[in-house]
């Protein structure tokens, strides 16, 4: 069994909550807090597998929650998130950064056509993160940002000239990529697209949220988007995100790879395809083996291509099997693959 401490201010929407994660025979719902000093209280005395976190508390907002909990007795935390607008949704993420795993939507009302759906995303995102295993995390002051310097990381000589760079992650990405994207100069001359698997209905409040401290302008991709230098795009819910010979950006519904949409494999295999050696492949932390084969692919063609270190890694399954198979040429925590990109980008 899997016992979940459930985190919400709304009596009414605790029983909810209660009730959809009670309905699966893996969970246990072993107590339940109404605001974030109790929360707090109840991670420590029930030591719960996973938590599921609110944001809005009294008290103590789930934020403070989040970062208190982790700071002092570590464990999986999932933000169920009522939030509707992008603003709202944007600001959410901020609990990432303070050490949650995943964010995902509150389940739709009994009786709503999305309530089967919503629902069996919240159960299966809690079952995920009950296998992660967390550490200590401290959130980082943004006075801890500095731009690298190319000369840091030695990357040899180099017969390519990148044209674009193509980055996937998973569970612990958005962190990760905020990470990179915001040590990346101004004149950063390369496109940068970006797969990040999460929750259907928060890409553009993530968008939003990586804007805010990236230099690079961010955007949701669109279909047939010229790739311009400099610019991020990020994958949208539902699409698989590849290029065209033409430069721009090609969005499809064809079938899931690894059984998602957008696939990290996807777009690596799009990539390798039109662009060959002259691409930079970035596998991100996260859970599976989405992109693995296809960075490999792209290392054979003369890309460049870097998997993520298992030690800053949130779960090691995607950079770890890209390493054992030999599809990385170089394995860098977050702030050495952004030395690498500055470093591929000038060799443009």
């Amino acid at each position: 069994m899997i016992n979940v401490l459930v985190v919400e201010d709304s009596p009414v929407v605790r029983d909810f909550l209660i009730h959809v994660l009670s309905s699966d025979v893996a969970l246990q719902v072993i107590g339940a807090a109404g605001d974030g000093e109790e929360a707090v209280r109840a991670a420590r005395d029930r030591r719960p597998d996973v938590i599921t976190m609110d944001i809005h508390m009294p008290k103590m907002d789930g934020f403070a929650a989040t970062r208190q909990i982790m700071e002092t007795f570590p464990v999986p935390i999932v933000i169920v998130s009522g939030s509707s607008t992008t603003n709202e949704i944007a600001t959410t993420f901020r609990a990432l950064e303070a050490g949650a795993l995943a964010v995902v939507r509150r389940p739709a009302a009994i009786g709503h056509p999305e309530h089967e759906s919503t629902s069996k995303e919240l159960i299966q995102t809690v079952r995920l993160m009950a296998e992660v295993k967390v550490v200590k995390r401290w959130p980082r002051s943004s006075g801890d940002i500095s731009l690298p310097s190319a000369a840091k990381l030695e990357m040899g000589r180099l017969s390519a000239r990148p044209e674009i760079v193509a980055i996937g992650a998973s569970t612990g990405g958005p962190v990760v990529l905020e990470t990179i994207l915001s040590m990346l100069p101004r004149d950063f001359s390369v496109p940068i697209l970006i797969v990040q698997h999460m929750a259907t209905g928060f890409v553009e409040g993530f968008v939003k949220w990586l804007t805010a401290s990236s230099r690079l302008p961010v955007h949701m991709a669109a279909h047939g988007d010229r790739l311009q230098a400099g610019h991020v795009y990020v994958a949208p819910d539902g699409f698989h995100m590849g290029v065209q010979a033409d430069g721009r950006i090609l969005l499809t519904r064809e079938e899931p790879e690894n059984g998602l949409r957008p696939s990290v494999s996807h777009l690596f295999r799009s990539v390798a395809r039109v662009y060959g050696q002259n691409a930079v492949g970035v596998l991100l932390t996260g859970m599976g083996e989405d992109g693995a084969e296809e960075l490999r692919r792209m290392r054979q063609l003369g890309a460049v291509t870097i998997a993520q270190d298992e030690e800053s890694s949130v779960v090691y399954g995607m950079p770890g099997k890209a390493t054992r198979i030999g599809a990385a040429t170089y394995i860098l925590p977050p702030e050495k693959i952004a030395d690498a990109l500055i470093t591929v980008a000038k060799n443009r």
